[in-house]
């Protein structure tokens, strides 16, 4: 191995320095992977070997990584994966809810598309997965909350595996409450029941929700 690219080479230092690895490490993240791929592809066609970490969690899971293994793969270049921590994998077991079949949604967007999405999944089946920042995590309840209903079961894992770990289920309505009432800190990570499917071809709470309004104008 010649380079680690790491996503914050400060925080990566201090973990390689524990384990006393010293090679050269070089900053990759989401602010410049678009900028600085090819020329990672360059060096890896010309026979160098990188090793790709992240601040935490598998690269590429809301992480850097899926446009430098996409370039590699085009070229033709091998890649080799190792497991590592992924959040939402514990996350979804403490849960309780059924994972047979699910769907990871990472990070909504802030604002552009945001409700575009929610109202795509009012009626998705499948037990769905989402991070969240500490500072978002109430307004997020809340969106769900108008979106699929205050009944609707959900889970939220925080600082998991951490000392501080805590797991919380109930309706949105519970967890909203709990979480609102209290300073939130660390990694979120929001594990939100499927559409029960008898429920499906009814109309959506939004939608009822929509209708309500539109009346009272």
């Amino acid at each position: 191995m010649d380079v680690i690219l790491a996503e914050d080479t400060r925080t990566s230092s201090k973990l390689l320095q524990h384990y006393q690895i010293s090679k050269p490490v070089s900053p990759y993240h989401q602010h410049n992977e678009h900028k600085i791929v090819q020329h990672l592809i360059d060096q890896l066609q010309a026979g160098k070997t990188f090793a790709l970490i992240t601040d935490a969690g598998t690269p590429g899971i809301s992480d850097p990584a899926y446009l430098l293994v996409r370039g590699c793969i085009t070229h033709g270049i091998q890649v080799q994966c190792l497991p590592g921590a992924t959040a939402f994998v514990p996350a979804l077991v403490n849960s309780g809810l059924p994972i047979t079949r699910f769907t990871f949604e990472g990070f909504l967007p802030l604002k552009k598309g945001r409700q575009t999405i929610l109202k795509q999944l009012v009626n998705e089946e499948r037990t769905m997965v989402f991070y969240e920042s500490p500072m978002r995590l109430v307004k997020t309840l809340n969106e769900f909350i108008e979106y699929f209903g205050p009944e609707r079961q959900c889970s939220v894992s925080r600082e998991l595996t951490k000392m501080f770990e805590e797991n919380f289920q109930g309706t949105l309505h519970d967890v909203c409450k709990h979480f609102a009432a209290k300073t939130i800190k660390g990694e979120i990570v929001l594990v939100l029941e499927g559409c029960p499917k008898q429920k499906k071809t009814q109309t959506t709470f939004y939608e009822k929700q929509n209708d309500h309004y539109n009346e009272s104008d």
